[in-house]
């Protein structure tokens, strides 16, 4: 079967290592993004130089009607969807709990979990044996903040990693049966630029030194671990995760 992967927030970080990492492997790729569109175009780029089909598509994954229209081009364009890498997501400034609102959190959920749900209801709606589809799988980006709860920093991001982590879990049990497995990686201390969007763009370089490895980690040692779970030689591996936090 030909493997066509959506990405979401694939236009930087692990998402565009995942995306130029799954294209050396025969992937064709859609790349997901919000507000790149000039680093979306350039990974796209590199994919096709790597022989790969491959488009950006701009979406805002807490939009239910943007989100269908992702899939429907993708589907048009590329073919039957094989993969998913729910992997857009949203950080805030580091805050205590005392400082959160309710029109951060719910940003935050909007994208973070709702927009991974919807992401992940359209692969199902297309890769479900009941529906005519071939099966396929889905890797959800969860964090290694979902186990350690990020005090002091980022606990409404945590929890809606936490969110993603009881959705793989519970996604997984329900379409086995339909051919599709649902894995997720937790990935902490990743250098990326995700850690600037929470006000410490060094952030990895001050944690690093307290970790088991003494390093921080690099996108596409996550990709990697992506690429393996969609792959067939994790055939029968589906509702697991896979922490990339140097033993932390």
């Amino acid at each position: 079967m030909q493997k066509v992967t959506i990405i979401t927030g694939g236009s930087r970080g692990i998402g565009r290592a995942t995306a130029l990492c799954l294209a050396k492997q025969g992937h064709h790729i859609c790349i997901g993004y919000r507000n790149r569109g000039d680093s979306a175009d350039e990974v796209v780029s590199m994919i096709r130089a790597l022989g790969q089909s491959a488009i950006a598509v701009q979406v805002d994954i807490a939009d239910e009607k943007q989100v269908m229209a992702l899939f429907q081009k993708a589907e048009k364009e590329l073919g039957y969807i094989s993969g998913l890498v729910n992997n857009a997501g949203i950080l805030k400034p580091q805050a205590t709990i005392e400082q959160l609102t309710a029109e951060r959190l719910n940003k935050i959920l909007a994208t973070n979990v709702t927009g991974a749900f919807l992401c992940a209801r359209e692969a199902v709606k297309r890769m479900a044996l009941r529906h005519g589809g071939q099966g396929g799988a889905i890797v959800n980006v969860s964090s290694a903040a979902a186990r350690l709860g990020s005090p002091h920093e980022y606990v409404d991001y945590a929890a809606s990693k936490g969110a993603i982590d009881t959705m793989t879990i519970g996604l997984a049990q329900e379409v086995a049966a339909q051919g599709i497995r649902v894995n997720a990686v937790r990935p902490g201390f990743i250098y990326t630029e995700m850690h600037a969007d929470g006000g410490e763009p060094g952030r990895v370089e001050r944690i690093k030194d307290s970790l088991p490895m003494r390093r921080g980690g690099q996108p596409e040692e996550v990709a990697q671990a992506i690429a393996w779970l969609l792959s067939d030689e994790s055939s029968y591996v589906t509702g697991n995760f896979i922490d990339l936090a140097g033993g932390k």
